[in-house]
């Protein structure tokens, strides 16, 4: 719940502002689990192409904090305060925690080709509302929507086969995914 706002920025509503806020911090919460979980994919990806999503994933990474920080300084522009403490996060939390560990490059990537639909999905909801209530977050949120789905491309690039089809087609959790595609 978004705590009161005693300011923000000139032109908008507090209830504007206080709106606003809530869905920045929506989205801060999945870029810091986000960010989490590429770092631990990238820490437990094996197999034979290790080295080329093992130095894939790092850019992704720093990306996706930059969002974090960007998202949060726009909270606090607009007079929020921004929640970004683990329990936070495990608190607010309306998806499941990333549940591959030590697995191969396919594997993961499955499993990264959800996580990835649930956070550019959630992104794009949130910019349907920001067009009537702030139209510079909304440029941030489509921005970062932006460079999610060029990610979510790198990813996916590994997972299509010659005639375009997704080996994690009809997956619908993050270890069906990664049985999908570790079969593909």
């Amino acid at each position: 719940m978004t705590p009161k706002l005693h300011y923000t920025v000139p032109g908008m509503s507090d209830a504007d502002a206080e709106r606003v806020v809530e869905l920045l911090q929506e989205r801060l919460h999945a870029a810091n689990d986000l960010h989490l979980t590429l770092k631990h994919v990238h820490w437990n990806v094996v197999g034979p192409h290790f080295i080329s999503v093992h130095e894939m994933i790092d850019p992704q990474v720093d990306a996706v904090r930059g969002f974090a920080d960007d998202l949060a300084e726009r909270m606090a522009t607009l007079g929020g305060s921004p929640q970004g403490t683990p329990g936070s996060i495990v608190a607010a939390r309306t998806w499941d925690e990333y549940s591959i560990g030590r697995a191969t490059t396919q594997e993961h990537l499955g499993a990264l080709d959800l996580v990835y639909q649930g956070v550019i999905t959630s992104y794009r909801d949130g910019i349907k509302v920001l067009g009537e209530l702030d139209p510079v977050t909304e440029d941030m949120f489509i921005g970062q929507t932006e460079q999610l789905e060029l990610f979510h491309w790198f990813i996916r690039a590994h997972l299509e086969d010659k005639g375009g089809r997704l080996s994690t087609e009809g997956a619908g959790s993050e270890q069906a995914a990664a049985a999908a595609a570790g079969q593909g």
